[in-house]
């Protein structure tokens, strides 16, 4: 997989200023901080983890043929290979895969998106985009990992270091011209991000989200910048920024100050790129003038719904930094029905309008819900709930606007994992209580959403928020199969039986 089969220890060792002991000639083909991937020719990266410790599998990937170890200690008194000290070994991982994969970030045109909402979708236009402009693209999601036409699911929505760069050397061999990737907030702490030369980057938004991680909207701001100001190795090209967040004001002002190039995109403030004359539609998805600096164009998308149109001004600014016409934005916008869990239809044939959307920030649920308001002559009801063991500041501003923007609400079950699922529900009550609307609990998921389809009526909207694509449930330790999608379809089928 390696872009040079000839590269050894030492010379990975020089590109990291590391010090290196043992046999520095061994050929490295491939790089992992996974002991489970080691083999010979790999090069382990040794990471003290929160809850697991690299350096307790060193002697089990020096006997499958390791060529050797890159680790912030120093070597073990009797280790006989190459052992590579290091001051960052995630800062060395990331260093050492763009090495050891012959630099593929820089063979290819690469898009990275972060932001609170919004990433897989425009990552899915993105892709969608450069496939109409005939450049077969690649991309790493929160939903799959996808070369032009092959896929995988997704084991993370950004993967270790030397994860992408394999995937990105890939997507190189196969004649990829283009990739784009999701940039979380974590993954780029993490080190995750370093060293890859995006050709563009892009800021979605930011809102609460991950403080159990961040702790502070500052720290989790400052986390999103570091894609963008050159931290993580080359500062890229031009910057993407929604300029309707106050976040991304910031980030545009910042940027600018740096004398880097940034292209702005806003529905409320002057931008860069614009649209008027929205128009949405349950049936037909959502239709506008797109105007940018190198004209206007009309838009007519399968996406229902104003934060799509973000998404969609997003995408565009990219195509034309990445030299796509707009006839060809138009088209590419017209085919791409998004992300799956987006806002997306249960097909059913009783005519019941049953939305499942991967809401899982309040920021996200009042966007899904202020979407979905305007467009139902009826009621607006809700099923969701929150992750347990995750960040607990949202769960009242949730609640709060589910209660605000619904005519019925059902608090249910999320992935609970290792909390109590009514102590979640306790506190998502604290901010249903107080709007005094009409709402259940019912911690059972299943019976939640056969609850809300029962019902429903033709003129209603069920919205089922907080687990989109995802296919799982997590309950304490364990993990089951779960699709909300497949559990409405069957709530559909079930009515009047």
């Amino acid at each position: 997989m390696s872009n040079n089969q000839n590269i050894t220890v030492s010379e990975v060792s020089r590109s990291l200023a590391g010090d290196l002991s043992g046999n520095g000639e061994t050929a490295v083909t491939d790089i992992t901080h996974d002991s489970r991937q080691a083999k010979a020719g790999t090069l382990f990266v040794a990471i003290k983890g929160e809850t697991t410790d690299g350096h307790r599998f060193v002697d089990d990937v020096m006997r499958r043929g390791a060529a050797g170890v890159i680790s912030e200690f120093d070597a073990p008194e009797g280790f006989s290979g190459a052992w590579l000290k290091v001051v960052d070994a995630r800062r060395a991982l990331a260093k050492a895969a763009s090495v050891v994969y012959g630099e593929p970030s820089s063979q290819l045109d690469l898009v990275g998106i972060t932001g609170t909402n919004g990433k897989t979708t425009t990552t899915y236009l993105c892709f969608a985009l450069a496939e109409a402009a005939g450049v077969k693209p690649a991309m790493l999601t929160t939903v799959e990992y996808r070369i032009g036409d092959e896929s995988e699911p997704a084991v993370r929505t950004t993967p270790e270091a030397s994860d992408t760069n394999k995937f990105l050397r890939r997507a190189v061999d196969s004649g990829c011209g283009m990739a784009v990737m999701e940039a979380s907030s974590q993954a780029i702490h993490l080190r995750r991000c370093n060293h890859l030369q995006f050709r563009v980057a892009i800021f979605t938004n930011l809102t609460r989200d991950h403080l159990d991680y961040h702790g502070t909207m500052e720290d989790y701001f400052d986390a999103k910048k570091e894609l963008f100001d050159g931290r993580l190795g080359t500062p890229p090209p031009v910057s993407i920024i929604n300029v309707d967040d106050q976040w991304g004001g910031k980030l545009a002002d910042d940027l600018r100050s740096r004398g880097q190039k940034v292209v702005t995109f806003a529905q409320n403030h002057s931008a860069d790129l614009t649209a008027e004359n929205i128009e949405v539609s349950l049936a037909s998805g959502t239709k506008f003038l797109l105007k940018t600096p190198s004209g206007d164009v009309n838009i007519m998308s399968p996406l229902v719904g104003k934060p799509h149109v973000y998404n969609m001004l997003a995408a565009s600014a990219a195509a034309l930094e990445l030299g796509y016409g707009l006839e060809t934005i138009a088209v590419g916008l017209g085919r791409c029905v998004g992300a799956p869990g987006r806002f997306e239809r249960v097909p059913n044939d009783r005519g019941l309008a049953v939305v499942v959307d991967y809401a899982h920030t309040d920021d996200a649920l009042l966007n899904t819900l202020q979407t979905a308001r305007p467009l139902t002559k009826g009621k607006v009801i809700t099923v969701f709930g929150c992750g347990g063991d995750r960040d607990r500041t949202k769960r009242v501003p949730m609640g709060r606007a589910a209660a605000e923007n619904s005519d019925f609400v059902i608090i249910t079950s999320d992935n609970p994992r290792n909390e109590d699922p009514m102590a979640i529900i306790r506190e998502i009550e604290k901010g249903v209580e107080p709007v005094g609307g009409e709402y259940e609990v019912i911690s059972d998921r299943r019976e939640a959403i056969r609850r809300a389809v029962s019902l429903a009526g033709p003129e209603d909207v069920v919205i089922i928020a907080g687990k989109g694509h995802e296919t799982y449930q997590i309950i304490g330790n364990d993990k089951f199969h779960f699709d909300d999608r497949e559990i409405a379809a069957e709530a559909i089928n079930q009515l009047g039986d």
